[in-house]
C-alpha cells in the first residue's frame, strides 16, 4: 500500500508503548495495531486528532505516501 503509517517512529520518539498509546487514544490496542502494522483501510479523523494530541505531532507525522512501481 502506498501509505505507510509511522506510528512506530512516534512511540519510540516519545517513549511510549503501544498499550499506553490506545488507552490515551481511547482504542483497543489491537485496533492500534492494526493501524500500526498498515492493515487498516481507513482512519477516523477522530482518532487521527487523538492520536496527533497525545504524541504531540501532525498527521504528516504519522503517515506519508511512498509510491510504488508504475
Amino acid at each position: 500500500m502506498p501509505i505507510v503509517v509511522d506510528i512506530d517512529v512516534m512511540l519510540a520518539r516519545r517513549k511510549m508503548s503501544v498499550g499506553a498509546l490506545a488507552e490515551a487514544v481511547g482504542i483497543t490496542p489491537a485496533n492500534l495495531a492494526v493501524l500500526k502494522n498498515g492493515r487498516a483501510r481507513a482512519v477516523r479523523f477522530s482518532t487521527l486528532e487523538a492520536l496527533c494530541e497525545v504524541l504531540d505531532c501532525q498527521p504528516g507525522d504519522l503517515l506519508r505516501h511512498e509510491p510504488g512501481p508504475d
